[in-house]
């Protein structure tokens, strides 16, 4: 399925509650007792009629499906409850690849994001509020390039490494632990909510 085709298709869930389509794709919200992580995008992917995938790949070949949650404040507004992870931060590979032929770029040329509203608890209604297109270009293309390269030459930099990388380190896109605890060693790019809100009108 192409891009254009899967958009066009998530469109029509606009407004729908996602526990109610979780039960219709026959999706567990909880497994072993704990709140299974990816169960939204799960039903996205069914609901596509498409094979579940983390490989550290585009999803389905030319694009990326991504769910991301919005929260309401108290003053009623939306905002976003959390950054984007986008893709591991494997230092070899980045050390080796310019922006332009890097994983993180591959994701962003080609994400499609279903924005949805959720409530305190992963039991409240969440609600589908948008599907948006990534499309990287000009100034943006050129301000995510240099929050890679800022991580790329900490990693070229001996007297620095993987171990320098954290998260108060880039504008748009920023290199932060990944996984459960303070012990944990991996990273993963994230996309901070300033770059999400030059896709997601809220």
């Amino acid at each position: 399925m192409e891009r254009k085709e899967a958009v066009q298709k998530l469109q029509q869930l606009v407004g729908k509650e996602l526990h109610e389509l979780a039960n219709e794709y026959g999706v567990t919200i909880y497994r072993n007792g704990k709140v299974n992580k990816g169960w939204a995008g799960h039903v996205f992917e069914r609901f596509l009629e498409l094979p579940i995938n983390s490989a550290q790949s585009p999803n389905f070949g030319s694009w990326e499906l991504k769910s991301i949650p919005l929260k309401t404040l108290k003053n009623g507004t939306l905002s976003f409850k959390e950054t984007m992870a986008v893709t591991m931060i494997d230092p070899v590979n980045v050390c080796q690849k310019e922006f332009e032929d890097s994983h993180l770029l591959a994701f962003l040329k080609k994400a499609v994001i279903v924005a949805r509203k959720v409530g305190e608890t992963v039991d409240e209604p969440s609600y589908i509020h948008s599907i948006v297109e990534l499309n990287l270009e000009g100034d943006l293309y050129n301000a995510v390039k240099a929050d890679y390269d800022l991580v790329r030459n900490v990693l070229l930099e001996p007297a620095k490494g993987f171990n320098s990388l954290t998260g108060k380190m880039g504008v748009y896109i920023q290199p932060r632990t990944k996984g459960a605890g303070h012990g944990s060693t991996s990273r993963a790019f994230y996309a901070r909510p300033k770059f999400l809100k030059e896709f997601i009108n809220i």
